[in-house]
């Protein structure tokens, strides 16, 4: 049975890391397609690109070539056999991301991908980003929009950042939030997607409450 878990949701909500959590005790694959935009926007910086131009952004897209890991327990992110899992989190990767992401030649190429790993995987997949339970996985099994208040993404992301000041994480998500809501809405869920707030749990309390409703809803 090939169970699909997607969980939408936006910056600093938590989805990768309570999604590669839960995909682990699930004993499911996990897929970040985050990590392929942010590896996308590495590659354009990489070859001199402009993020902002969409004629350069396709021209790199011809040739990249992408993978990461499956499994939840291993994280890493290749672009051409270059491990990049590091390099993709820098902040001027971070600043390109949304440009490349509102190009609709790279988010069709993108999501074809998605798709294909979505099918192979076995028993199930959790997988995360923007647009996944209402264009990428339309019909997956459980379809979760993972959110917090504004206040608690910046604090949460400032922790994972102590070297930047609050307020310029705060800032960065709410730039983020805009930017990304010209693309897709991740505020609201769509029908049949469940929200989660998470505004009022810990790490493992979020877990827990994706983990409860995917057995909620998936036959044992």
């Amino acid at each position: 049975m090939n169970v699909v878990v997607a969980v939408d949701g936006p910056a600093g909500s938590g989805k990768s890391s309570v999604s590669r959590a839960a995909a682990a005790k699930l004993g499911y694959a996990f897929v970040d397609t985050g990590a392929a935009y942010r590896a996308l926007a590495w590659s354009v910086l990489e070859h001199g690109a402009d993020p902002e131009d969409p004629d350069a952004v396709i021209r790199v897209l011809a040739a990249f070539r992408f993978e990461s890991a499956d499994d939840p327990d291993e994280h890493w992110v290749r672009v051409d056999g270059t491990d990049v899992t590091h390099a993709i989190r820098e902040p001027r990767v971070t600043g390109a991301v949304s440009g490349i992401a509102r190009v609709q030649a790279v988010r069709e190429a993108l999501n074809d991908g998605f798709r294909a790993r979505l099918a192979a995987a076995d028993p199930g997949v959790v997988v995360e980003g923007r647009d996944i339970t209402t264009v990428v996985a339309p019909d997956a099994d459980v379809r979760v929009l993972l959110t917090a208040s504004p206040e608690v993404r910046a604090a949460r992301r400032a922790r994972q950042l102590p070297d930047l000041h609050h307020e310029t994480v705060a800032q960065a998500i709410a730039e983020r939030d805009a930017k990304d809501s010209q693309v897709v809405d991740f505020l609201e869920a769509a029908d049949g997607v469940t929200t989660l707030d998470s505004t009022d749990l810990d790490f493992d309390g979020t877990v827990d409450a994706l983990v409860g409703l995917v057995q909620e809803r998936v036959p044992r």
